[in-house]
């Protein structure tokens, strides 16, 4: 498994393709996803890239964080594990109070 990293700053516009091809100029990239607003589809700014290597990643990392792209400047680094969301209404703890 490689190693995935957090590409944030991403101008609105940028496709999953021109992603993958900006990553891929430093390494292997397995896969490239940029992350969308469910209800309108529009980019949210910001993705995610798996890279096939620590070594790739980490040459991406120090190429890529702090570079500009469409007049953003990137913000790059590995991706932390993704939190466990509790899903509902919320304040179900409070609820027997009133």
């Amino acid at each position: 498994m490689g190693t995935k990293l957090y590409v944030g700053s991403l101008p609105y516009s940028t496709t999953e393709q021109e992603l993958s091809q900006l990553f891929s100029q430093h390494g292997t990239v397995q896969s490239a996803k940029v992350i969308t607003d469910r209800y309108t589809g529009q980019s949210r700014g910001f993705g995610f890239v798996e890279m096939a290597t620590g070594e790739e990643a980490q040459k991406a990392i120090t190429a890529l964080n702090g570079s500009e792209l469409g007049g953003r400047t990137l913000v790059v680094n590995e991706a932390r594990p993704q939190e466990k969301r509790s899903f509902g209404g919320g304040g179900g703890e409070h609820r027997d109070r009133w």
